[in-house]
């Protein structure tokens, strides 16, 4: 990994489609806020950033053993506005690796894979075969455009379609389940 490289963990959401912020669902013994931040601090990311905004105050009760957590407080506008906030709150970054909190299968050596091309130019996502997911690595000199085009809860999907990205095979060792309703989860 050249120069610095962040991780931030979005876990602002309210989970509406779940029925609780993701943060606060348990999987299998651990808050999924817990897990997500345990994973990229394991992949040897530093710092890494959690993006808190609904129901804040209570994730950090449930899970005080938490690295640094910033609050969005614009989190109803969607995953944009909280890739924001945590890109802010790296800015001494060289890269940083993005991380969603309803994505449990995400491995630390998935992030080590996709984190092992940081570069201040890099573009990177994970592969699960022909599709392409997290973790996304997103180098400094793209943070410019990232902020200026996400909007909702797209996140930098449009800047990743638009620009050339490299696919690095994580699928072996992690799953993109990504847990949007209670019935997809197998310890709920």
């Amino acid at each position: 990994m050249a120069g610095i490289t962040a991780g931030i963990l979005l876990a602002a959401g309210a989970g509406s489609r779940y029925g609780l912020p993701k943060a606060l669902i348990r999987y299998p013994d651990r808050l999924l806020v817990q897990r997500g931040a345990d994973t990229l601090r394991t992949a040897g990311l530093s710092p890494v950033v959690v993006v808190l905004g609904a129901s804040a105050s209570l994730v950090k009760a449930a899970a005080p053993d938490l690295p640094q957590t910033v609050i969005n407080p614009d989190w109803r506008s969607g995953m944009a506005s909280s890739l924001k906030a945590g890109l802010l709150a790296v800015e001494n970054a060289d890269a940083a690796v993005i991380l969603l909190v309803d994505m449990p299968g995400v491995t630390a050596a998935a992030v080590r894979r996709v984190a092992a091309h940081a570069d201040p130019e890099a573009l990177v996502m994970g592969g699960y075969g022909t599709r392409r997911g997290h973790p996304v690595l997103l180098g400094r000199a793209h943070w410019p455009g990232v902020i200026e085009s996400a909007v909702g809860d797209t996140g930098a999907r449009a800047y990743l379609k638009a620009h050339p990205v490299r696919v690095v095979p994580v699928d072996d060792v992690a799953d993109d389940l990504d847990l949007d309703v209670p019935e997809l989860n197998p310890h709920a």
